[in-house]
């Protein structure tokens, strides 16, 4: 087996990797039409697991390859598919991997989207391998006019899938509600992966403003906007849905080398030390902060000793100033405590609520601190959600 450690995050890579896979299968993503999946299914491009190659593996139709391949086209046309997306949102951007496809890759690609107000009721089940979509399947989706959907990336070249060149990263700039896209391959090929990076997008008009919401997760629109150290895991998977599958599927960071030799605890038993790691989510929606959990399901040997959650309001040039200098600017934000350090517990399910939370007001991101390092599987905060006014009132009152 030849599986490639997860990419690092470097300079060199978008922005946009910083936000959320919305086609993700663990999200709700789902292939429901695809022209041809001969070799391998097309919906391998939306497993949440890297790509991996096994070289002796091989079925009745050929070799087993961990994403979507169709056959070498004999007839007129190229290859496509529809995906519905898990989390209806803005897309910012696609990674388009074409890992372990070096001499099958799909040369080009092309992406469209559309937002639909019903979602299609058919649906792609079953082991697809050596199959194509049958005449009553084109039928169907042909009421749907994909060729005509708005086109987010027009016909591009893609790179093979060695380890040096197979992330193509597309940039995307359409500011309208998505929930289904076209991915075309040029005329035929393979494609390991697609990553939908964007954010969900809500309709807050149909909360009520004395709902308790989990503002910070994903479907709800929530997103990491910075972090310290995501070694082994991105702090995005922290707002995905339901609980982690493993630790795979959580935050966590390498352990700091600024750990002193001999390690001492405080009076309440959290531990004394230098450092700590951070990761900054935008809410969903500006809200009041009133129960918070901090789950470290999974994390039993490398679980953070304690945290702390602290809350900020921030307009969007504000933000937009922050993430370029990577959080560390001289115009800082004024965090404010949300919840003060905590002693957390192995593979435990926190919930925070009542006096245990400060009250500070409206915010519209939060900032989890960990010391002084470790894993955290989920990070829910839920709240009420408020006008946009009220948080500016309060930003104005703050000078």
């Amino acid at each position: 087996m030849a599986n490639r450690p997860v990419q690092k995050e470097t300079s060199s890579q978008p922005h946009f990797l910083q936000f959320n896979n919305l086609a993700c299968e663990t999200a709700g993503g789902k292939v429901i039409f695809a022209t041809d999946e001969w070799f391998a299914p097309a919906r391998n491009l939306l497993k949440r697991d890297p790509p991996e190659f096994i070289p002796s593996v091989f079925t009745e139709y050929g070799k087993w390859m961990d994403g979507w391949e169709t056959r070498r086209k004999r007839i007129p046309g190229h290859d496509w598919c529809i995906i519905q997306l898990g989390v209806p949102g803005i897309i910012h951007g696609f990674d388009v991997d074409t890992s372990f496809f070096t001499g099958n890759y799909a040369p080009y690609a092309s992406i469209q989207a559309a937002c639909l107000d019903q979602m299609p009721s058919f649906t792609l089940e079953g082991d697809r391998i050596g199959m194509a979509a049958s005449p009553s399947q084109f039928e169907a989706v042909a009421q749907l006019n994909s060729e005509s959907w708005k086109e987010l990336v027009p016909m591009t070249k893609l790179k093979p899938g060695y380890s040096e060149s197979c992330h193509n990263y597309l940039n995307v700039t359409y500011p309208h509600r998505v929930t289904h896209i076209r991915l075309n391959m040029y005329p035929d090929g393979g494609i390991a992966r697609l990553k939908v990076y964007g954010i969900g997008k809500k309709d807050w008009s149909t909360v009520s403003s004395q709902d308790l919401v989990d503002l910070v997760a994903l479907v709800n629109g929530g997103v990491c906007v910075g972090f310290s150290d995501a070694h082994y895991g991105h702090p995005r998977n922290m707002i995905g849905l339901g609980r982690a599958d493993n630790m795979g599927d959580g935050w966590e960071t390498a352990r700091r080398l600024d750990r002193p030799k001999v390690l001492k605890v405080d009076e309440k038993g959290i531990l004394q030390v230098p450092g700590f790691e951070w990761a900054i989510f935008r809410l969903g929606h500006p809200g009041i902060i009133s129960k918070i959990e901090v789950d470290t399901n999974h994390f039993k040997g490398n679980f953070p000793d304690s945290c702390k959650i602290e809350g900020c309001s921030l307009t969007p040039d504000e933000e937009n100033i922050l993430i370029r200098n990577q959080w560390r600017s001289d115009k800082t934000p004024k965090w404010r405590i949300l919840f003060p350090p905590q002693k957390l517990k192995a593979h435990h399910r926190h919930l925070f609520s009542g006096d245990s939370v400060v009250q500070c007001g409206p915010v519209t991101h939060v900032r989890l601190v960990i010391a002084p390092d470790g894993g955290v599987s989920r990070f829910r905060v839920w709240g009420r959600a408020v006008s946009n006014n009220m948080t500016r009132l309060q930003q104005i009152s703050k000078l």
